[in-house]
């Protein structure tokens, strides 16, 4: 991220802060009788955003508010949704609901129990803080049911990789700071571990990481593998792997176009354009090493396989492998690679 001031990305802040804010509000309505406008939280490291108040209402026994999410820069599919929370009295203690748009957990591996709202860990401590601090600032006990709604969650939960994952019937309340830094790669490499998790909960005995959607979709078709057993790698096939090696299951596929598994072959772990590019030096050597025209002056790995042939992208499947194995060395994992072109043609297979 730059540090020049007027290019400077904007961050933004969670669904599990939104959520926060609107619990708060939501009981000083119901207990302190109070009209809010806007309302103030602290983060877990201690940042103290100011939420504006979208909607309110109320009840007998009852309060919502509801808080536009902001993502700032990030370009995250909730950006502008509307988080919605309810409060009224428990029968005891403090009781998340998943209202309408907010899923349920229904495979095992996530941190949240199967048949649980799929509000994680971090959002409920902050939530339950805030009813604490509350019931203590108006004499109040405890006791309170927090319903947590997102309006049009459902259609925004399948742009995300909740149905893989096991979330059912809208978006998980998510966030361990409570801000969301725009552009997060740890952020995706984090879905891509929860993948694998879900993947060994489940006992889901083969795997697939590929760096596009129609890498994905050939592999999927060529080995049948159900949604949930296709992981999001994107370009981060380094944080994937390292993720499996010490979480391992019985088969991986890697799958993606010859150009980035040209990278990946070459040692590259992050295949983002800026961040690694096809040595087409090294490229040449393979080609003419192996009999094959030198593709060393090619413009992209793509142009070089046309050039030498098919035996080239063998050659990069291949080397593909010996990464990935590399990589997950210690384990007893089978492996395989599928190298395709850009209309989906299968390029390659090593295994």
């Amino acid at each position: 991220m730059t540090n020049d001031p007027a290019t400077r990305l904007k961050r933004g802040w969670t669904t599990g802060a939104c959520a926060t804010a609107a619990s708060k509000a939501a009981l000083q309505i119901l207990w302190g009788h109070e009209d809010p406008k806007t309302v103030v939280i602290t983060l877990p490291k201690g940042e103290e955003p100011v939420f504006a108040i979208q909607a309110k209402q109320s009840g007998d026994g009852w309060a919502m508010v509801a808080i536009e999410k902001d993502a700032g820069d990030d370009p995250d599919v909730t950006h502008g949704a509307i988080i919605e929370v309810r409060v009224g009295p428990s029968t005891g203690g403090i009781v998340f609901k998943a209202g309408e748009g907010v899923g349920h957990v229904t495979k095992p591996g996530l941190p949240i129990a199967v048949g649980e709202p799929a509000i994680n860990p971090v959002p409920r401590q902050m939530m339950a803080a805030v009813v604490e601090e509350l019931a203590q600032q108006y004499g109040r006990i405890a006791d309170v049911e927090i319903e947590v709604s997102v309006q049009n969650g459902r259609a925004l939960a399948l742009k995300t990789w909740n149905p893989r994952l096991g979330i059912e019937g809208g978006l998980s309340i998510l966030g361990t700071t409570g801000v969301v830094r725009p552009f997060s790669c740890a952020a995706w490499i984090a879905s891509i571990h929860r993948g694998i998790d879900v993947a060994n909960a489940t006992g889901t005995p083969h795997v697939a990481g590929c760096t596009g959607a129609t890498s994905e979709r050939i592999v999927q078709d060529l080995h049948g593998l159900p949604d949930h057993a296709m992981l999001d790698m994107g370009d981060f096939a380094g944080g994937l792997l390292k993720y499996l090696a010490k979480h391992p299951v019985e088969r991986f596929t890697l799958g993606g176009g010859i150009g980035k598994l040209t990278k990946f072959a070459q040692g590259a772990r992050d295949l983002h354009s800026k961040r690694s590019q096809v040595d087409f030096t090294t490229l040449g050597t393979w080609a003419v090493a192996a009999g094959l025209p030198d593709v060393s002056g090619a413009n992209t790995a793509l142009e070089a396989a046309e050039i030498a042939g098919g035996k080239l992208c063998t050659i990069v499947a291949e080397k593909c492998l010996d990464h990935a194995r590399d990589m997950l060395s210690g384990s007893d994992m089978s492996v395989d690679v599928v190298v395709i072109d850009r209309a989906g043609k299968i390029l390659a297979r090593a295994d």
